[in-house]
């Protein structure tokens, strides 16, 4: 054999090993919000390490997980990337969901904690939540309506509710950023280190986050609002725009969830794709770098349940608590 024959059967034979690997390889959905949010730079990592280890994931975005946590349910899409407290909602039929209780939603695993924050304009006068007081302030959030109690537990460790604001209606997270950089509204709520953070930090010439004082009293105030809630500190770094100083922020569990319908084998796939990747899902959404799949994992999601594909992976890695 000639080496032109020799080096053409050898392409032929990877491009052979590759078509029976893709043929290998199940596809998946993972539902987001949209471009720009927290949960659709979360589900793109997710995406890109899954893809490299034999989940051929796509990317499903939509306006928040208020929309697409009944499609997961129903099978529609196989995974969904959102937070604890929406997810046991859905699951119950509780708060938004109310009559409508999706009981099929299963968790695949909890990853690094969403921390939040209000943002405004570096060089304004406001410097606390309480500042906000007769100010024009993003509210309403009709395709997201998790926000809103987000929202009143920030106002409410400063004894403000969200009637002693003007209410500039958008929404979602990502039309309340572009309120915001339009000059509608002197504030607006997004997860620390998302893209549309940073496009605000670059279009108004500099962001500050408001901080929260960590008290047992604020704690409880959070809890009585958003019941998954916690106080986290956070120092300024490159990846936390708006964080001028050091300073307290409300954080709760983010999940990677899925239906009760999935497969046990293809569930186990993307537990491990999680557990074993996050230093390529880092690279993709630098986020990551605080997602510790030893400790983050397996945590408590009562009244939500684990996946048993999920169980059996979280079991043979040593890290499943009965």
């Amino acid at each position: 054999m000639t080496f032109r024959r020799f080096a053409a059967a050898g392409v032929g034979l990877v491009l052979m090993g590759a078509a029976f690997t893709n043929a290998q390889a199940q596809t998946v959905g993972i539902a987001t919000s949209n471009p720009g949010s927290l949960f659709h730079n979360i589900g793109s990592a997710v995406a890109k390490v899954a893809n490299e280890n034999g989940l051929n994931a796509t990317i499903q975005p939509s306006t928040s997980p208020n929309q697409y946590l009944p499609l997961v349910n129903a099978g529609e899409i196989e995974f969904g990337i959102g937070n604890l407290q929406e997810f046991n909602y859905a699951l119950e039929g509780k708060e938004w969901f109310t009559g409508n209780e999706n009981p099929n939603l299963r968790v695949v695993a909890m990853i690094m904690p969403l921390r939040e924050a209000i943002f405004v304009r570096k060089d304004s006068d406001i410097k606390t939540i309480a500042d906000l007081k007769g100010k024009p302030m993003v509210d309403g959030y009709t395709a997201q309506q998790t926000i809103l109690p987000q929202l009143d537990a920030m106002y409410a460790t400063a004894g403000m509710t969200r009637a002693d604001v003007q209410p500039v209606q958008v929404p979602s997270v990502v039309a309340g950023a572009q309120a915001f950089m339009a000059g509608d509204a002197v504030g607006f709520i997004f997860a620390h280190s998302a893209g549309k953070v940073r496009e605000a930090d670059a279009a108004v010439g500099g962001l500050r986050a408001l901080p929260i004082e960590n008290t047992e009293e604020n704690l409880a105030l959070i809890r009585k609002h958003w019941p998954v809630g916690y106080l986290t500190k956070i120092a300024p770094g490159p990846g936390v725009p708006g964080v001028l100083e050091e300073g307290w922020f409300i954080a709760y569990p983010q999940i990677v969830f899925t239906s009760a319908d999935v497969s046990d084998d293809v569930v186990y796939k993307m537990a491990k794709v999680l557990h074993e990747n996050q230093k390529g899902m880092a690279d993709v959404f630098p986020a990551f770098r605080g997602f510790k799949p030893d400790a983050h994992m397996v945590g408590d999601a009562s009244p939500g349940e684990y996946h048993p594909g999920a169980v059996k992976f979280l079991k043979e890695a040593g890290l499943w608590k009965e």
